[in-house]
């Protein structure tokens, strides 16, 4: 009897040294945070886009202010697209990109980079269908405070088709923006690995 129970005092202790070291090698270390001008990019494009939608949608509610929101949805999307063209320039030049922590499944980071890389396209498409819709009517408007007059005869056909491209993009883009924000307040309120805590304003580095 005495032998049996230091066997399983022995066993126990071996089992306590696995637990203690698999505690240590396992993957627990957090995402790092993203410098300071990539973290004030990303939130300036937020504003941006939110506004965006804003304009667009009380354009269609509000027909007596619809051309004082459209002059503003263009000015903005216009603005939109160059804060974008600047984010990619600082994103390969200087700005510090933390990597995904460990414990992040290699199939969730590269769907991740994905959704980033379809989110900077179609942040960079949308600008750009609908100034072509706006020019294919054949009619000067207003950019932020300078007067563009008309460049182009109307062309129905293409206008509707850069019409059409807008629209769909609009959708498409509010779906991985959905996306996005999703898995990133899944990874902050259930996995709590920082990947969410690196891009917020706030918080120590």
């Amino acid at each position: 009897m005495p032998d049996f129970m230091a066997s399983q005092r022995g066993v126990k202790m071996s089992e306590d040294i696995a637990v203690q070291i698999w505690r240590q090698v396992r993957p627990h270390v957090k995402a790092g945070r993203f410098d300071r001008i990539s973290i004030a990019l990303h939130w300036l494009t937020v504003a941006l886009v939110a506004a965006q939608f804003t304009t667009a949608w009380l354009s269609q509610a509000e027909a007596g202010e619809a051309a004082r929101l459209l002059l503003v949805h263009r000015s903005l999307g216009i603005l939109t697209w160059a804060v974008v063209i600047f984010r990619l320039i600082w994103r390969r030049t200087f700005a510090h990109l933390p990597p995904f922590p460990a414990s992040m499944p290699k199939l969730q980071q590269q769907i991740a980079k994905l959704n980033e890389y379809a989110l900077y396209g179609l942040l960079l498409l949308q600008p750009l269908t609908g100034l072509g819709n706006t020019l294919l009517h054949g009619r000067p408007f207003r950019l932020f405070v300078w007067y563009v007059p008309a460049w182009f005869a109307p062309d129905k056909v293409v206008w509707h088709t850069f019409q059409w491209l807008h629209e769909i993009g609009a959708w498409v883009l509010l779906t991985l923006i959905g996306l996005h924000a999703a898995a990133a307040l899944f990874h902050g309120l259930v996995l709590r690995d920082g990947v969410l805590q690196r891009m917020l304003p706030w918080g120590s580095r």
